[in-house]
């Protein structure tokens, strides 16, 4: 009887499946002594806007990804509207960008009067979409935004071809790619201009930062023009007349940020392992029940800023609220994704983003269709967020694992109990 009831669902009267304690398993950052002697340094150096550490994180970057250039900035998103900035967008031009992201990926633009164009994510990766790219590009189109969304890296190969055919530029949101690798080549070297956001619950975090990389000197001195005047002044063109003013924004990193930056990057290998380890273990299980898991082609290495599966109706009769709701009975904590689709906020469905961008009243723009992009949407809805165990045991992932099966195997039973009443 005992068995019978540890194998039936608990949303049908079974005893839970996950009893472990989820804080420890999730615990992020993981901030250690090492972190607190890198803060104190600074502290204790008196110089808490402009200690040298802040260079000392540039360089890291740069060799972190092989890049000549590095400008730290005080959040990823201000690294972002730095890229857009750099690339010299005007009123009017056209960037074509991914719905399913963070929406700083794409609302700085819009300062510029840069207009979004929303492309479809392909299924395979949830990426940008090469194909709808492809069918997106207008005369006035000027660069095409990639987000290497969770961690896994998008379709490079089909996306760098269309960028040079078209001569478009690629800003790489590397945000959720710390570690991660395409054909060898780190993620935060695949684009014209690639940004980190070094927020806490990235990979590795600083608390608040971003970088900002290129190889292109230009790139760079328009970045720095934008908001760090302690660096106009080292500036090797005449640029350097700009040192008193900059151009109205202030995005400097603070040290203390910078400090714990550093420090996180020197154990992100080793972070990154573990929580890879723990998500890989916990996908090859889920793959066998009919999950698709998003595990990495062999050409590319991914990493796991947070991880969701795809459920197939196929094989789980079970309509996503209903497998979630069954899930948390067991003890999971699981969820729907937390970026809802840009396409559909208020932000563009309303046209509030014009008093951003200030469109020409006599030139056409877009009007925002939250029933557009069918294919991202399709598959946004049958998306499932699990925990990403930074510091997990395989205690707590036999128990999810344990979970999904016994909601599987139950399905059927639990759909007849659960199935909405006809009035």
């Amino acid at each position: 009887m005992t068995q019978v009831k540890h194998n039936q669902p608990a949303i049908l009267g079974g005893v839970p499946a996950v009893t472990a304690d989820h804080a420890p398993a999730n615990r992020w950052p993981l901030l250690t002594q090492e972190d607190e002697r890198a803060v104190l340094e600074v502290m204790r150096d008196g110089n808490i806007s402009t200690h040298p550490v802040i260079r000392k994180l540039e360089k890291d970057y740069a060799e972190f990804t092989g890049r000549k250039y590095a400008l730290a900035h005080n959040n990823g998103t201000a690294g972002l509207f730095a890229a857009f900035y750099a690339l010299g967008l005007k009123p009017g031009d056209e960037v074509l960008v991914p719905s399913a992201t963070f929406w700083a990926s794409v609302v700085p633009l819009l300062w510029l009067g840069a207009v979004p164009v929303f492309c479809e994510s392909e299924a395979e990766r949830m990426g940008i979409d090469p194909e709808d790219v492809r069918k997106k590009i207008t005369a006035r189109t000027r660069a095409i935004v990639v987000v290497h969304l969770w961690g896994l890296p998008g379709k490079m190969t089909e996306l760098l071809q269309i960028a040079k055919e078209h001569g478009l530029k690629i800003i790489e949101d590397a945000s959720h790619a710390h570690g991660a690798s395409w054909r060898g080549r780190p993620c935060g070297s695949l684009g014209d201009i690639s940004v980190f956001s070094l927020q806490g619950d990235k990979l590795s975090p600083g608390g608040e930062g971003g970088v900002f990389l290129c190889d292109e000197y230009d790139y760079f001195e328009k970045a720095a023009c934008l908001g760090d005047i302690t660096r106009i002044i080292e500036l090797e063109t005449p640029a350097r007349r700009f040192a008193a003013t900059s151009f109205g924004i202030k995005t400097r990193i603070a040290p203390v940020s910078a400090a714990i930056a550093r420090s996180q990057l020197r154990r992100l290998w080793e972070n990154n392992q573990r929580r890879n380890d723990n998500l890989e273990y916990l996908s090859h299980a889920l793959k066998k029940l009919g999950f698709h898991t998003f595990l990495a082609p062999p050409h590319i290495e991914r990493v796991y800023f947070e991880y969701l599966i795809r459920y197939n109706p196929e094989r789980c009769i079970l309509p996503r609220d209903v497998l979630i709701e069954a899930l948390r009975r067991e003890g999971c904590q699981v969820a729907v994704p937390r970026y809802p689709l840009l396409h559909q906020q208020p932000l563009f469905t309303e046209g509030a983003w014009k008093e951003i961008a200030r469109p020409d009243p006599e030139s056409p723009v877009p009007e925002y269709d939250p029933n557009a992009l069918p294919k991202t949407r399709a598959t946004n809805e049958t998306l499932i967020k699990l925990p990403s165990f930074p510091n997990a045991g395989r205690g707590i992932l036999d128990q999810y694992i344990h979970a999904f099966e016994k909601v599987i195997a139950g399905a059927e039973d639990i759909l007849q109990h659960h199935a909405p009443q006809n009035v």
